[in-house]
């Protein structure tokens, strides 16, 4: 054995865990090592349990290759009271877990108010909330309908949505049309030319998509997906090339089925001018991968990730439809001039459902330039995607990353994992302002409180 006290050689140092003692040591110029390790979250015997079950790896096993089967198409757009029979008169979907008038934040208010008026339920901003203070709305989630909806989530009866076929397992899932960035619905904005977008997008934008698509056969998501992640995209906060492909595949039969060249041309420049317009059907293509491998008992896989601007909320494969709620965390990120750190509001939004997928932050290895957006460097857009092999149970090999040498991105998070490492999915995500009306005011990075997953780690060794 080495006798460094006797010899010449500066003794190794490492420093694990907290970074004050490395820190001193830095300063006064001696090198360190650092290793990051944290203690294990949450019950230490049901962590130690789960751990050593066979049954949760064979379950994980069956939700990830479900999962990994799931072939998302893209079939039609239809008006949502069409292909959500369940949202009738006065009812609204919304992003995240189940929250009520009383606790919704200003952005998913101020949404709410513009769906009011945009329905026809209320006249303007006054009617609309006594209307909801009244509780005749009805509130529900997204996910309770196999639907998401991107930072505040609201979706009414005349929506047009897209609806993504599983052709393996033959379920639909569905999402609103993407409006473009800063002052949209669903950052909570309701001003007339918000209201204005959304009709015509409900009488024009809709349609033409719909007869476009169903001429086509169906747009392969899936495929769109795959490839944009090789050209630079996450398929979350960058969807740039996504949108471009879509774009080339749909435009031809856009002209081919429009009922005039002024309308061909509106949609054509409206999704030429929206680089998030694909992110919409990555989320339905994301929620219908991620639905396949849900209710599989015993798995440790999670199937749901979603925030209302006030909880953070997550379902587990093994444990059926329950919320295992957190409170919703802060983003650190970049604002827009004039805005900062005290106009934004919580974490909003089911769009981390591409995450939950394996792309989005879980993929920022192969999409660097996202840190223009979102803040950091392209070294922490590479440490982000190699952190997340670390609390999943396998890699999606059709979403490979060139910079990874086309290494499958993360796929299928693990309670157990998550848990073990005391380590939270990353997320990117958009800001929205905490004010109702006012809409975008940064992107950035975001963790999901430790909370969710202890509940559920609990509640899945019981």
């Amino acid at each position: 054995m080495s006798d460094f006290t006797n010899s010449n050689m500066p003794m190794p140092i490492i420093n694990i865990g907290a970074d004050l003692f490395a820190d001193a040591l830095d300063a006064q110029g001696i090198a360190v090592t650092r290793v990051a390790w944290r203690p294990p979250a949450g019950d230490e015997h049901a962590l130690r349990t789960l751990l050593a079950d066979p049954a949760v790896d064979a379950a994980n096993k069956i939700a990830v290759e479900r999962m990994l089967a799931a072939h998302p198409v893209l079939v039609d757009v239809q008006p949502a009271r069409d292909v959500i029979p369940a949202l009738r008169e006065r009812r609204l979907l919304h992003a995240g877990p189940p929250i009520n008038w009383e606790r919704m934040c200003g952005p998913m208010r101020g949404a709410v108010i513009g769906a009011c008026i945009y329905e026809g339920w209320a006249k303007d901003e006054t009617e609309a909330v006594a209307l909801a203070t009244s509780g005749a709305l009805d509130f529900e989630p997204c996910h309770h309908f196999n639907a998401v909806g991107p930072m505040a989530g609201i979706t009414s009866p005349s929506m047009p949505l897209f609806v993504v076929e599983d052709k393996t397992h033959g379920k639909q899932t569905f999402s609103t049309l993407n409006e473009g960035l800063g002052k949209v619905l669903r950052y909570g904005a309701f001003a007339p030319e918000v209201l204005q977008r959304l009709r015509w997008m409900q009488e024009v934008l809709g349609p033409a998509l719909g007869r476009a698509i169903r001429n086509l056969g169906g747009v392969d998501v899936r495929a769109i997906m795959a490839q944009a992640l090789q050209m630079g995209d996450e398929c979350h906060n960058r969807n740039k090339a996504a949108t471009s492909l879509f774009v080339r595949q749909v435009g031809q039969a856009l002209v081919e089925t429009g009922y005039s060249r002024a309308e061909t041309a509106s949609v054509l420049r409206f999704i030429a001018s929206n680089d998030h317009f694909h992110l919409n059907p990555s989320m339905a293509a994301a929620k219908a991968i991620t639905l396949a491998g849900a209710n599989v008992p015993r798995s440790s896989v999670v199937v749901t990730m979603a925030r209302n601007g006030v909880d953070f909320g997550i379902r587990v494969s093994g444990l059926g439809d329950r919320w295992f709620v957190g409170p919703a965390q802060y983003i650190q990120g970049l604002y827009f001039a004039g805005y900062g750190p005290e106009d934004a509001n919580p974490d909003i939004g089911d769009s981390a459902i591409t995450e939950t997928s394996g792309v989005g932050a879980f993929a920022m290895a192969g999409a660097p330039a996202i840190v223009q957006f979102i803040g950091g460097t392209p070294a922490d857009a590479l440490r982000y995607t190699r952190e997340m092999y670390d609390i999943t149970v396998t890699s999606n090999p059709l979403f490979g990353i060139p910079a990874l040498d086309f290494q499958g991105v993360p796929f299928g998070i693990d309670i157990r994992q998550v848990c073990r490492l005391n380590m939270p999915p990353v997320i990117n995500t958009g800001i929205a302002h905490r004010l109702p009306g006012v809409g975008q005011v940064g992107a950035g990075i975001v963790h999901p409180p430790m909370d969710c997953f202890e509940q559920a780690l609990k509640a899945l060794a019981t």
